[in-house]
């Protein structure tokens, strides 16, 4: 049995779903969980249905705002001092850059993106895809402890009967050091949405969106359905959506529980970012086009008649 620390990121008043998706997967183990800040009380009650034996609410100087060089330190010192095995986190924006820098101070092994993973005692062997999803690897870490690993969100699914822990809360104070590069403002995207490597749903549009505008018809469907709107990069060359939200090889890859898209030839580098997609609704005006071999479900039609009639649908359905 392993000692294991789970960093969490909170979204609102709860906790992002990959830091659930993770307990998850850790029962049998001795799992603790640490957030900088204040902890809602909503994501207390969540990660100890989900296992959490101890959530630390880690506070200090120069931490109210992000940065790579002063979690780094601060997460340092705690996981030194907690004498963890193994320190996991979700392989988000944030977890991407922070975490290299962590297991480097440490000297430490890392996986990164992993897709899935097993515990035998304190031994990980974990799955993490290559080459664009070609081909998957299965790796294992070696060297001195504490071994960090990054989970790809939405790719463990939540476990449906999670053994409940305490959840006691307790505040650390810690240490963020001397930082040399310091983040002056963060600039919010208007969309208050997860980001797309975190949706559960997402509704892409293709180059047969035609034009930026167009847009909407796809954000009034996501609004509905409480889904993220994501592009192809065609439709971003084009001019109709900034980079931030293309999905494919050259932008984020995803893997919601449902995937709709609307326009999208499928040109293997956009299903390269979508293939591991749990649900593929496609729409599209030609019944030739490559999505279809790859999507659950075919719409062929023009999509500015097809959304709107699926967003009204998916109204009535939801009492909206």
């Amino acid at each position: 049995m392993a000692k294991i620390l789970v960093f969490a990121e909170l979204h609102g008043t709860h906790v992002k779903g990959v830091t659930l998706e993770i307990l998850g997967k850790l029962a049998g183990h001795t799992v603790e969980v640490a957030a900088i800040g204040t902890i809602p009380g909503e994501a207390t009650a969540d990660m100890a249905k989900f296992g959490a034996a101890k959530i630390h609410s880690l506070k200090g100087s120069n931490l109210d705002k992000y940065s790579p060089e002063g979690y780094a330190n601060a997460l340092q010192g705690f996981i030194k001092a907690g004498n963890y095995d193994y320190v996991f986190a979700g392989a988000t924006s944030l977890g991407k850059d922070l975490f290299p820098r962590l297991a480097t101070k440490f000297d430490a092994g890392m996986v990164s993106e992993v897709t899935n993973f097993i515990m035998e005692g304190d031994k990980f062997s974990g799955t993490r895809p290559l080459f664009a999803g070609k081909c998957f690897a299965k790796v294992e870490l070696q060297g001195p402890k504490p071994y960090f690993v990054t989970v790809r969100p939405n790719a463990l699914g939540m476990n449906a009967n999670p053994t409940a822990a305490a959840g006691a809360v307790d505040e650390s104070a810690v240490d963020a050091g001397a930082i040399r590069a310091m983040i002056k403002e963060i600039v919010k995207g208007t969309s208050e949405k997860l980001d797309l490597t975190e949706a559960n749903i997402i509704v892409s549009g293709g180059r047969a969106m035609k034009d930026a505008a167009n847009f909407k018809i796809l954000e009034d469907m996501a609004n509905v359905i409480g889904a993220t709107v994501g592009a192809s990069r065609a439709a971003v060359d084009s001019g109709f959506a900034p980079h931030a939200m293309q999905v494919g090889q050259t932008g984020k890859t995803v893997a919601p529980s449902l995937y709709i898209a609307c326009g999208i030839s499928g040109a293997i580098q956009h299903l390269a970012g979508m293939r591991t997609s749990k649900v593929i609704v496609a729409i599209n005006s030609d019944p030739d086009a490559p999505i279809f071999t790859k999507a659950d479900y075919g719409i062929v039609g023009d999509l500015f008649q097809v959304v709107p009639l699926m967003t009204q649908e998916f109204k009535n359905l939801l009492g909206k």
